[in-house]
């Protein structure tokens, strides 16, 4: 399929379907482009002003906010980023049990029912609004832009959350074709299929490659073992999402596709949080969202030390997520944009707390550690890494032609020198690793967590 002319999607199609859909997306994406020019100051005096915005609406609508907006003393109209840190943070169990408490039902626009996919092992339903659409999609607009994508020009999807596959009727269809959208089901990555994906992105010539991180190496792999072409010649940039992004990952796939790979942060629940730019700097949506990275007692970090991001999404108001603890673990970085943004610069994304793994001490293990015993590892060709509990492991593995049963001895033995020697270490040959059931399929999966 070739793709649809990028002038009539950029000018007519997609802003008549924001318009259709009341969605200010446009709007905001013009705001977007001059704030991002914005000092650092006067970029955190915006949140603020947002942040009042916000607690005012939640204190007016939102029973369960209103209730912990008064217990703290905290009055939106005078509230300073002081102030707002005596507010508790507020946990997924929290959105989860108090979700119909946090709900403005009549808000302006009305609001739409969204879950998590619950990769995380906490499924999640809740509600947002127009402007947290209209955050979302302007800000990959503006994300986009800055390696010279612009709205309305081809873009390949390889994407899989149920959410998604829900809607994959005849509409839905003539709908992205409409808005130059090719998009590729991650759920179903079988050879034929990989086949058929890469003839399909070379017809439609994308300039913009979207997907999990793991599912575009996948294919990447495949057209490497394969030796089949990818050389896509107006690819301008490949955008990871949804899973951390490990550096064999990015090389692999920037091998392949002859293109960088830019990674993206962010979340269904808390929205499209970050983007890489093209020197490789994380940029936070400040406008959109505060971001604070804070240690186990609550207390805010110094900028490249480890924390939890707690995240308040400004655009939130439907339901609001303040305060809110995300599980991902961060560092923020001292420098600056090196084009002269005002926004801020996360220096590294290290993982969810799911991604990291317990030793027999307690002491916590990236789970890189465990991944690079099975790269090292001859004939594995695809694995995963399940943490059960201290000292119980499983790997799953499928092989290919150069595995040698010699192997499971050496995975076991380094296992051991990582993890202690009381590990026991389960190691199990498969015929396939099944995605999960947001369609990611994830490396490492740690049903312990770790006391960071």
């Amino acid at each position: 399929m070739s793709s649809f002319p990028p002038f009539l999607s950029r000018n007519v199609i997609y802003p008549l379907q924001e318009a259709l859909l009341s969605r200010p997306t446009f709007r905001y994406l013009k705001q977007l482009e001059q704030t991002q020019w914005l000092t650092r100051d006067d970029t955190e005096a915006l949140q603020v002003t947002k942040l009042r915005t916000l607690l005012s609406s939640a204190l007016r609508h939102c029973p369960w906010h209103a209730e912990r907006i008064k217990a703290a003393d905290i009055i939106p109209e005078r509230c300073t980023l002081e102030d707002f840190r005596r507010l508790p943070t507020m946990s997924k169990q929290d959105a989860q049990l108090h979700g119909a408490e946090m709900r403005w039902r009549d808000v302006p626009g009305g609001s739409k029912q969204y879950s998590t996919g619950g990769s995380s092992g906490q499924p999640l339903i809740f509600h947002f609004g127009r402007w947290r659409q209209a955050s979302d999609a302007a800000g990959r607009i503006r994300a986009r832009r800055w390696w010279g994508v612009n709205v309305g020009d081809p873009e390949v999807y390889l994407w899989g959350a149920p959410v998604e596959l829900n809607k994959t009727d005849k509409i839905k269809t003539v709908r992205d074709r409409l808005l130059n959208q090719l998009v590729l089901n991650a759920f179903a990555m079988s050879p034929e299929n990989m086949d058929r994906y890469l003839e399909s992105i070379k017809k439609f010539n994308p300039k913009c490659i979207y997907g999990y991180a793991s599912s575009i190496a996948i294919l990447a792999k495949h057209a490497q073992t394969y030796s089949i072409e990818t050389n896509f010649p107006e690819l301008k940039v490949i955008c990871t999402t949804g899973e951390p992004l490990y550096p064999d990952q990015r090389k692999l796939i920037q091998e392949t596709f002859h293109a960088p790979v830019a990674n993206e942060f962010g979340s269904r629940d808390i929205g499209f949080t970050a983007h890489e730019t093209p020197h490789g700097q994380m940029l936070q949506m400040s406008e959109s969202i505060i971001l604070e990275v804070l240690d186990r007692h609550g207390n805010p970090v110094k900028a490249g030390e480890m924390g939890e991001a707690v995240m308040t999404g400004l655009c939130s108001e439907a339901q609001p997520f303040i305060r809110y603890r995300t599980g991902d673990m961060i560092k923020l970085s001292e420098q600056p944009d090196k084009d002269g943004r005002g926004l801020h610069v996360i220096e590294e994304v290290v993982g969810r707390t799911t991604d990291f793994l317990i030793h027999q001490n307690g002491s916590i293990v990236h789970a890189l550690a465990a991944i690079y015993v099975l790269r090292e590892t001859e004939g594995v060709e695809q694995f995963k890494i399940i943490q059960h509990d201290i000292n119980q492991f499983e790997v799953l593995i499928v092989k290919n032609t150069l595995w040698h049963d010699i192997a499971f001895q050496h995975i076991e033995q380094k296992f051991k020198e990582r993890f202690g020697n009381a590990a026991n270490i389960d190691i199990r040959l498969i015929d396939r690793i099944e995605p999960e059931a947001s369609g990611k399929i994830r490396q490492v999966v740690a049903k312990i967590q770790p006391n960071l």
